[in-house]
């Protein structure tokens, strides 16, 4: 039986490792690419020497994790001095890599060229869960290679978040890469400049005004539609056709082939028809007992399941509290929300500025700002009693009062028409918040003061490109 030869495993660590060459650089394509507002941090992480930890780089599938690994890899031979010899880039999922162990491509990366001793290696290693009990081999090398910086990636989120947990304490840095924010693919697109401005905030965070709002609603449904994905933002036909490539490509990749070998889930089907179910209600409060009905899958098993999906990026759940901001013992109704908007879309035809989901597409948009910033996303339920409910508020983590909430609407007749803002109001009168409710609308920006209530009335697009932007600013 033939087997693989040395000479062609060299031969496609030069073909992946083209830096390694007299001129240093990455491919021309990628290296053009825009950067990640995300590269900053991450080369913070990647630079660090005091510390000896691998950096684990995680994120649902097409956010742009090779990519991010390839603009480090340009940035350090650029900025860091680093010669592109001693870099490596593996991708497990190759299958001439099959049945090699990293420490024997270790060992044929420091044979390859001669160095000093001490000479800063960085390996980075891409789908590192195609590799079997990779946490144990990557802790590990961490401990026995001090001159080394290991930096794997993974679509599998679910697996690198729970083994990571369980077997890299104290050797494993975790770093997730979202979907675009709003603001993200404007800059991608070139239109960020001609819609937005900064503005005077005093001393504030960070306030924005829009230019052109019509041009900006535009832009805004586009990327409900299929902004949130890098490759999807300069492709034609990816846009023309966003099922085929977000559903096959991304969802089902992670539904039908990533969860059901990491957990051994027999049953794809029942699997895949909770979360088109999931899906076709991101931002609506959900029952477990209405939702194992509907989805056909018992309690015990649908708990599991939604573990699961959050595990791998695909949907956030949000706890309820009532109009006293209490939490409630049990978790039998909560609200689910997909992490990027486009995966609707892309499940069942996009939206317009008039389509009937336009309202849970944009407050999906809205909670998909916040993943940018974990500390604030934990700290996000929302409030539903018997006469009311408020979309979004954020508990003090300390102290466990509300300190802002936010009611998202796709329309301008709240401010002529404040019945929908009756239980905003309410919660609002019950609590002293650190600053003014918000209530997004389609176009309609102002202060309004509401049976004694000072609310902040901002068009949605403004207001996620305002967190996106912020959020990504504080990053760096």
């Amino acid at each position: 039986m033939l087997q693989v030869s040395d000479r062609e495993i060299e031969n496609r660590l030069r073909l992946d490792n083209r830096w390694w060459a007299a001129d240093g650089r990455v491919e021309p394509e990628i290296d053009e690419f825009p950067r990640r507002a995300y590269l900053a941090p991450f080369m913070q992480l990647v630079g660090l020497e005091s510390v000896r930890r691998a950096v684990v780089l995680m994120g649902p599938r097409r956010v742009g994790k090779t990519i991010l690994v390839y603009h480090a890899i340009q940035k350090l031979m650029d900025e860091g001095g680093v010669s592109g010899r001693d870099v490596l880039y593996v991708s497990l999922e190759t299958p001439i890599y099959t049945g090699l162990s990293i420490d024997e491509m270790l060992k044929r990366f420091r044979d390859a060229f001669p160095r000093a001793a001490g000479t800063r290696l960085y390996v980075f290693l891409d789908e590192i869960q195609y590799l079997h009990d990779w946490e144990i081999h990557l802790k590990s090398l961490v401990d026995t290679h001090r001159d080394v910086c290991f930096v794997a990636t993974g679509s599998a989120a679910a697996a690198l978040r729970t083994r990571s947990a369980e077997s890299g304490a104290g050797r494993f840095t975790e770093f997730r890469l979202p979907p675009l924010t709003f603001a993200e693919y404007l800059r991608f697109i070139g239109r960020e400049d001609t819609l937005i401005r900064e503005v005077d905030s005093g001393s504030g965070p960070r306030a924005y005004e829009a230019l052109d709002l019509t041009a900006l609603n535009v832009e805004f449904i586009n990327y409900l539609n299929f902004g949130g994905f890098p490759e999807a933002v300069f492709s034609g036909p990816i846009q023309a056709n966003p099922r085929r490539y977000i559903k096959s490509d991304i969802i089902d990749k992670v539904l039908l082939r990533d969860l059901p070998s990491l957990y051994g889930i027999s049953d794809i089907q029942e699997l895949n028809s909770l979360f088109n179910t999931l899906a076709y209600n991101t931002g609506r409060e959900l029952a477990l007992e209405d939702l194992s009905k509907t989805s056909h899958v018992a309690k015990n098993t649908l708990q599991r399941y939604l573990e699961y999906l959050e595990a791998a990026f695909l949907i956030r759940r949000m706890r309820r509290v009532d109009d006293n901001a209490r939490h409630f013992q049990r978790m039998t109704t909560f609200k689910v929300y997909l992490t990027n908007p486009a995966m609707r879309a892309a499940l069942f035809g996009p939206v317009t500025e008039t389509h009937e989901a336009i309202g849970q597409q944009a407050e999906t948009a809205v909670l998909s700002q916040w993943l940018h910033n974990t500390p604030y996303v934990d700290s996000l339920h929302y409030a539903r009693w018997k006469k009311g409910e408020v979309d979004f508020i954020s508990l003090d983590p300390a102290r466990q009062k509300p300190r802002f909430a936010v009611e998202v609407k796709w329309s301008d007749r709240v401010r002529e028409d404040p019945r929908d803002l009756a239980g905003l109001i309410e919660f609002c009168g019950k609590h002293a918040l650190q600053r003014r409710p918000l209530v997004t609308t389609r176009s309609y920006s102002g202060v309004e003061t509401i049976r004694g209530v000072e609310i902040e009335f901002s068009p949605c697009s403004l207001h996620c490109y305002t967190v996106g932007k912020n959020t990504l600013e504080g990053r760096r």
